[in-house]
């Protein structure tokens, strides 16, 4: 995969007309303070002038002579989808057109001309099995009889898919972010964090420790939110993090462990997809949780796995589905997750070697706190912050 960091892909399971009027109202929306430089990706299997109509004049100048090319689309008259783009607001407009055995050689060039720290907004559906962009949301018209074949492939991918009548679009405008210029989507999911530990090797409520000036929690919390519909917080004190704008849910039945904490969760939760993290894990990978997301479609969990029988269960997918395994497992006398989980329908996601970074011991912290303060030393015994700080 080609990372194009700052990218937003649009992809379509419907009339390609939708796809460009989606994208243009994005460009409208936030073109105003930021320069977005709009991208048609065009496939095809040869340069077939019957299927393509558009391609001799991409060819006029001779500049479409190899396998791929990219042109500037400079006609503010011009029909076509990338021509509708300047009169959005876009403040260039580049097609790539390539043929699909080169297409990732193309998208090498595409991320070379674009920069390091380039806005964009893409059209296309192919071009996703090569780029990682920030997000890819298709389109899905109400008549699916209209689905390309390359939508199809690519639906598996999609970090949000949205329904259009033709006329308008079930999102809320808000579920999209430009942050520092990176793209949010909000996911029609709940993220859950655990914050139900005894702490017992910290030898203090570690949830509240400081951390670049903010509780752990804090980090944790505001690293997640913008990615979900719903954020929930697994704890039987309610009060300790009424800093924070989320709904805390205490356990059904208190000494179970963080098991007991997901079956309390998800049974409130308004989402059938939810990702579970525990409050110690500060360093976040969102692309991980959104492949995960994406894979949990056809599976009642989705979980991380280290190593040989070293799994993750506290950095992981539950679907509601799964609520029923759970709760007989807490019924026959058993807390662990793993066990839980022999009954259901699990998608391992292999990690060999990766660390999460959770913070047990007041050496871990120490260690964490000198990376985030550029190998600054912290006084564990100075009182941490006050919870409605940060």
């Amino acid at each position: 995969m080609v990372e194009i960091p700052g990218m937003l892909m649009v992809g379509a399971r419907c009339k390609s007309e939708v796809k460009t009027a989606f994208a243009r109202a994005l460009i409208e929306r936030f073109g105003a303070l930021n320069e977005i430089v709009a991208v048609k990706v065009t496939t095809v299997d040869s340069f077939n002038t019957s299927h393509h109509p558009e391609i001799p004049r991409s060819q006029a100048d001779g500049s479409c002579t190899g396998p791929w090319c990219i042109t500037e689309e400079k006609d503010p008259c011009s029909n076509t989808d990338a021509g509708k783009m300047p009169a959005a607001g876009a403040g260039k407009v580049l097609w790539l057109l390539a043929r699909k055995s080169h297409l990732e050689r193309a998208v090498d060039a595409l991320a070379e001309t674009l920069g390091k720290e380039t806005v964009s907004i893409c059209e296309s559906n192919h071009a996703r099995s090569v780029i990682e962009p920030d997000a890819f949301i298709m389109i899905e018209g109400k008549d699916n009889r209209t689905r390309k074949s390359s939508a199809r492939e690519m639906a598996g991918y999609a970090d949000r898919i949205v329904i259009s009548d033709g006329i308008g679009f079930d999102i809320d405008p808000n579920d999209i972010q430009l942050l520092d210029g990176r793209w949010i989507v909000r996911m029609p999911a709940t993220a859950i964090i655990l914050a139900g530990g005894g702490s017992r090797r910290m030898g203090r409520d570690k949830t509240m420790l400081p951390i670049a000036g903010k509780p752990m929690i804090r980090r944790v919390y505001e690293t997640v939110r913008p990615y979900f519909a719903q954020t929930l917080i697994s704890s039987n004190s309610a009060s300790l993090y009424d800093f924070l704008a989320s709904t805390i849910v205490p356990d059904e039945v208190t000494g179970r462990g963080p098991l007991m904490g997901i079956v309390s969760t998800l049974k409130v939760s308004a989402n059938d997809a939810n990702f579970v993290i525990a409050c110690d894990i500060p360093d976040i990978d969102t692309g991980l949780i959104k492949t995960m997301l994406r894979q949990a479609r056809d599976y009642d969990a989705v979980v991380p796995r280290v190593g040989p029988d070293l799994y993750e269960p506290l950095f992981a997918v539950y679907k509601k589905s799964a609520l029923s395994a759970m709760e007989e497992s807490l019924r026959s006398g058993h807390n662990k997750i793993m066990s839980a989980l022999s009954r259901c329908r699990v998608k391992f996601v292999d990690l060999p070697g990766r660390e999460f970074g959770n913070i047990n011991t007041r050496a871990e912290y120490r260690g964490l706190v000198k990376r985030k303060t550029g190998g600054k030393s912290v006084d564990y015994t100075a009182k941490s912050q006050s919870r409605h700080s940060g």
